[in-house]
């Protein structure tokens, strides 16, 4: 299992907690060092069932410099996976990749469903 975060979040802190307070093992990556490529965010976003939207980390300061609100809608999904493997700030996070599945963000109620004791 993947934990791709960004160690100075907040909230990647705190489903890092969750993580280490289950003894659940994951490999832990930081994003701002190392960028999804194309091919893993095509992957992550087929196993997750979320519209490619909840990829972009909507409150992040680039987002909104980029001012990406107005342009995303006119991009095709290429573009979009395209801009979010150039910098890993654009990707909302955590992401915590399993085999089968894919979360995005934290909510305690979908990582106790995913990997519930």
């Amino acid at each position: 299992m993947k934990f791709i975060c960004y160690p100075k979040c907040t909230t990647c802190k705190k489903a890092q907690s969750w993580l280490d307070e289950h003894n659940v093992s994951y490999e832990l990556r930081d994003i701002k060092n190392a960028n999804p490529s194309e091919e893993e965010l095509r992957e992550w976003h087929n196993k997750s069932g979320l519209p490619l939207k909840k990829f972009f980390n909507t409150s992040g300061l680039l987002y909104k410099s980029m001012q990406l609100k107005d342009k995303l809608p006119e991009m095709s999904e290429e573009e979009q996976i395209k801009l979010l493997s150039s910098d890993g700030m654009l990707v909302k996070r955590p992401i915590l990749v399993t085999e089968k599945n894919v979360l995005v963000g934290f909510k305690e109620k979908e990582y106790e469903q995913l990997l519930g004791d």
